[in-house]
């Protein structure tokens, strides 16, 4: 199941491992990315902790970790071809990869169509 933040990043729970990324709206609405600044495997972030930076043409953004965890992996070929994200960004355009997963910060996220209803909002 994919949890969404209302700072659009997603995150994709697979037993005790959390992938996240930024959502297709985050990445339409920054442009064509230039850079990834990506965490270090063991870093630990908490809910709201700044884990990333994406820079585009037309600025720069940080990412807030959505949930509580350590990095167990990060999308390396981000550092070379940041326009991943961009081509897929719920998919092959993810960041980084968690353990250590608490379920409350699961269940102050967002589902898929709570997160619609939320952009359709804006």
């Amino acid at each position: 199941m994919k949890y969404y933040s209302e700072d659009h990043e997603w995150v994709e729970v697979n037993g005790d491992i959390a992938t996240i990324g930024i959502t297709k709206y985050a990445a339409e609405e920054l442009g064509d990315l230039t850079f990834v600044e990506l965490p270090s495997v063991g870093d630990s972030f908490q809910a709201g902790d700044i884990m990333a930076t994406v820079e585009s043409v037309k600025a720069a953004s940080d990412v807030y970790s959505p949930i509580s965890g350590i990095v167990t992996e990060i999308n390396e070929i981000l550092e070379t071809e940041p326009e991943r994200v961009n081509e897929d960004p719920e998919g092959k355009g993810w960041i980084c990869k968690f353990n250590n997963l608490d379920q409350e910060d699961l269940d102050k996220l967002m589902s898929a169509e709570e997160y619609e209803k939320f952009l359709q909002s804006l």
